[in-house]
């Protein structure tokens, strides 16, 4: 029998995107949207605002590196529908946001396949220096064959391959933030003339099957050494890797019982490896439509509809998954195959949903809004009371909060919604004064914890 699970709060990440359409195609259209106002830096630090302002503990952003070219066999359908094209580098803003927030953390997307890791480590850890230690690092393998193309190869990695070379990147990682430089290395010692003691900054020395990195980090420490860890591996291979390395692990399925299903293999995973199963945080992702009443919700709810995209929609199923859905009967069963793509995103529509056989036509109305992940509606009260019986019955720490309209959802999220939250006690409680976003979701230290992969490479 599964142990019960303990008490404990309610961890709220905004799950946003630096483009015109996140999850819900579409509804940029939708006249409160300023979606399309995403390549202004007001956009963002207003954003960033209201989300510190309402006890929410991050933003966590996204990011592909190819565009959603598999629908229709070209990129009409992404470029027609802004599906999450154009977009910025979600690492450019973070510093403006950090600048007009106190608490709220920043949970940024890279590429393992595709980013250096020296290039990468100086920037992850300059953005930990200029957070104060706000600064997550949501690590992904990527999966769009337009993403290997345009960076030089013939297709994508294989997926366990990518996961293997993924490996071998983190443990250059963790040799640039943990042991490169010592404690104590910056001195800015005025008297005697010496910034940095040169006995305590140590080349990493790395030669590895994928990688060869022998000098020293570029950038000394930040507050955290290495940012928080995210990862959304829900594959057998994903999950072995985030097992290994993640602190926080994103989740999407359309029910309770379903998160359940991957909840309980991460956690079962932790105890097989000796740690406590709730060494690492796991959300769910939720679309939430909240108004003063449950009648105002639903209302809010029916009035997306004449803004739903279906073309737009399987665009972005066809990205996650590899399969081409255009041109087929809108009454065809889906069935499952194996991609090199996204493999959860299509497992989580057929072979873990359970009876329920989904259509082409199921589908697309189920991704146009809110993506893969369900939409919770009502009042403050009837949605609070949802996200108490999803923690429970899915065993969760928190929730990725994603907006069908964008910012707009998210406002009322803040305005109705963690106001009831905090009146019940159910909202994580910062502490008056700023802490590392290590410490806001662990209620830890700012470094890694000693069980973690990565504490092998702190230097004693």
């Amino acid at each position: 029998m599964t142990p019960a699970a303990p008490q404990r709060p309610i961890l709220l990440n905004a799950f946003d995107m630096m483009v015109p359409v996140h999850q819900s195609p579409g509804l940029w259209r939708h006249p409160e949207s300023r979606a399309d106002e995403f390549d202004t830096l007001e956009y963002w630090t207003s954003l960033a605002s209201t989300l510190d302002d309402a006890g929410f503990s991050s933003l966590f952003l996204a990011d592909v590196l190819g565009v959603y070219d598999v629908y229709g066999a070209g990129p009409a359908g992404a470029y027609r529908g802004g599906v999450q094209y154009p977009l910025l580098d979600p690492l450019s803003a973070v510093s403006a946001m950090a600048a007009v927030t106190n608490h709220l953390g920043f949970g940024v997307t890279a590429s393992v396949s595709y980013e250096h890791p020296f290039l990468l480590a100086r920037r992850l850890s300059s953005l930990d220096h200029l957070t104060k230690g706000r600064l997550a690092w949501n690590i992904v393998t990527s999966y769009q064959d337009s993403a290997a193309r345009n960076m030089g190869l013939a297709q994508q990695i294989p997926h366990d391959a990518r996961y293997d070379r993924a490996d071998e990147y983190m443990d250059v990682m963790y040799s640039l933030f943990e042991s490169s430089f010592e404690e104590g290395a910056v001195l800015a010692d005025r008297t005697n003339a010496t910034f940095l003691d040169a006995t305590k900054v140590h080349p990493i020395n790395h030669s590895g099957e994928f990688f060869t990195v022998p000098g020293a980090a570029l950038t000394h420490p930040g507050p955290q050494r290495t940012p928080f860890l995210f990862q959304a591996g829900a594959s057998p291979r994903g999950q072995q890797f985030a097992l290994d390395h993640a602190e926080a692990i994103f989740v999407t399925g359309s029910s309770p019982r379903l998160v359940r299903h991957w909840v309980d293999q991460i956690r079962n995973g932790l105890e097989a490896r000796g740690r406590d199963r709730y060494a690492i945080k796991i959300f769910a992702m939720v679309t939430i439509v909240v108004a003063d009443t449950d009648d105002e919700a639903q209302q809010r709810l029916d009035s997306y509809a004449q803004y739903v995209d279906t073309e737009s929609a399987l665009t972005l199923f066809g990205g996650w998954t590899g399969v081409d859905l255009a041109g087929t009967d809108p009454d065809s069963p889906i069935e499952y195959v194996t991609t090199e793509a996204n493999r959860s995103a299509l497992e989580s529509m057929t072979k873990l949903a359970g009876a329920k056989t989904w259509t082409v036509r199921d589908l697309a109305e189920f991704v146009a809004i809110g993506g893969r992940g369900p939409v919770l509606i009502g009042s403050a009260s009837t949605v609070a009371d949802e996200l108490v019986r999803w923690q429970t019955e899915a065993d969760l720490d928190g929730f990725n909060v994603s907006a069908a309209v964008r910012p707009a959802d998210l406002q009322r999220v803040a305005h109705y919604l963690t106001p009831e939250l905090k009146r019940r006690g159910l909202l994580l409680q910062r502490p008056d004064t700023p802490t590392t976003l290590r410490e806001t979701m662990t209620g830890a230290k700012a470094h890694l914890a000693a069980d973690h992969q990565g504490a092998r490479f702190r230097r004693s």
